[in-house]
């Protein structure tokens, strides 16, 4: 029985997703992405880009330039390097806005706005990396590039769900100060120009977390959220999930959740053999 009746919740199975094996990187789009083109699934709310990657050693995306997208790569194994156009391998920097080299539970955010370059590598010798990079449309057009990079420890996700990406809480409107102070509505997160919240969580198997559409009051647009939930293939499928106790994603499937409203509550059952790590994008 459906604890959030009123909603409509339709899977994303993994297997429709959009798939390609370019020998260093192992790719499945969860929307219309480069060559892939599905017109069923172009965009959700203000997500327009969900890609699950694995990159090969030594190998990675070179430099290559953003425009007006809010863009964050979130890392499930392995690491990953983020240099911008500026920064050159060899030449390593504690200054994370130019260089950071992330491993399981970073978290890198680009606002794309009037334009940047980046590149995107795996460095290690040995080991794939794997990561979610998500895109979201902002809510407006020509704003300041930034970078930002935080880490959200793993024990805090055990517990409950973890709030990692907020709003920009001076809004749409936000002075030249206001970008360059980028308080987020909930301090401790990452601001985003988009009415969006991305939160994560680890599920052992068993147990049940509930998500909070909105927040505790994070976001503007109170009603009809689309809310995206996405369970990685992290644990050989031994990982599975109920939603709302009745839809059950394996790994790899997602699912798009409309007609929820702030405030409602959509329960999280790991039904699996191993711990569900999941992530939640909740917009507009």
């Amino acid at each position: 029985m459906s604890n959030l009746t009123h909603a409509k919740i339709v899977p994303r199975r993994s297997a429709e997703r959009g798939h390609a094996d370019h020998g260093w990187l192992k790719t499945a789009h969860t929307f219309s992405f480069a060559s892939y083109y599905d017109p069923r699934n172009e965009q959700f709310g203000a997500l327009r880009v969900l890609n699950e990657d694995r990159v090969a050693p030594n190998q990675g995306f070179p430099t290559h330039p953003h425009r007006d997208a809010e863009i964050f790569s979130y890392v499930l194994s392995g690491e990953l390097t983020h240099r911008d156009s500026m920064q050159a391998k060899g030449a390593e920097s504690d200054n994370s806005k130019q260089f950071y080299r992330m491993r399981r539970s970073d978290v890198q955010f680009t606002t794309g706005g009037t334009g940047i370059a980046h590149s995107e590598q795996n460095e290690h010798n040995s080991s794939w990396v794997h990561f979610l990079q998500i895109w979201a449309m902002p809510w407006k057009r020509g704003l300041p590039p930034n970078y930002h990079t935080m880490t959200f420890p793993e024990e805090a996700k055990r517990m409950a769900f973890v709030p990692i990406i907020t709003p920009l809480k001076a809004g749409p409107k936000a002075t030249k100060e206001d970008e360059q102070a980028a308080i987020p509505v909930l301090e401790g997160t990452i601001p985003i120009h988009a009415d969006l919240i991305f939160s994560a969580g680890i599920v052992e198997p068993g147990k049940t977390f509930d998500y909070k559409i909105g927040g505790e009051n994070y976001i503007t647009n109170k009603t009809d959220r689309k809310t995206y939930v996405h369970l990685p293939a992290t644990q050989n499928g031994k990982a599975k999930i109920k939603l709302a106790g009745e839809t059950v994603l394996n790994e790899g499937d997602g699912a798009y959740i409309s007609k929820v409203n702030a405030g409602d509550i959509l329960t999280v059952e790991s039904v699996g053999e191993a711990d569900a790590e999941l992530v939640v994008i909740d917009s507009n």
